[in-house]
């Protein structure tokens, strides 16, 4: 780490006024709130992936046993509508966590250490070892699209 970094990390100063002590505590809570809304869009998109794999599951099934087309159209249908949905999370999911970590930055500007700060300039400097998981995350929801799609195509290419 070269000089420059550690004074951008390290704020030499005093720190023992109540104000500081204020803000280190919202400080913790707000970190605690962007963990937050990372565990809730890790949780729903298990539950989606889950229930995406689960409709392809159903449409086998009705495959095999009903014997009108129409019902078969019912699970790509849905399954179409929840990866749109699903993708749409995510999106929201990344966009509040952008704002949250901006205002975790400009709290950071009055604080002993920068570690969210630093932690992302090291990232934007090795940016080739590094890949958003969010930028992987969100091609799950195009791929069930892509398969629900060509379920739906599958139910009604032997009609037309």
């Amino acid at each position: 780490m070269t000089d420059q970094q550690d004074e951008n990390l390290i704020r030499k100063g005093t720190y023992d006024d109540p104000f500081t002590a204020t803000l280190m505590e919202q400080y913790k809570v707000y970190i605690q709130t962007a963990d937050n809304v990372s565990a809730r869009r890790i949780a729903t998109s298990r539950y989606l992936l889950t229930l995406s794999v689960s409709l392809i599951a159903v449409y086998g099934f009705q495959l095999s046993v009903l014997s009108q087309w129409y019902f078969t159209l019912f699970v790509p249908i849905v399954g179409i509508i929840v990866s749109l949905l699903w993708y749409k999370i995510i999106k929201s999911h990344r966009g509040l966590n952008e704002i949250k970590f901006k205002i975790i930055h400009e709290i950071e500007q009055n604080l002993p250490v920068a570690l969210f700060t630093q932690e992302w300039r090291m990232i934007k400097e090795n940016s080739k070892s590094y890949t958003n998981v969010t930028d992987i995350e969100r091609w799950l929801p195009f791929l069930f699209f892509g398969i629900h799609v060509f379920l739906l195509i599958a139910v009604i290419w032997p009609i037309l």
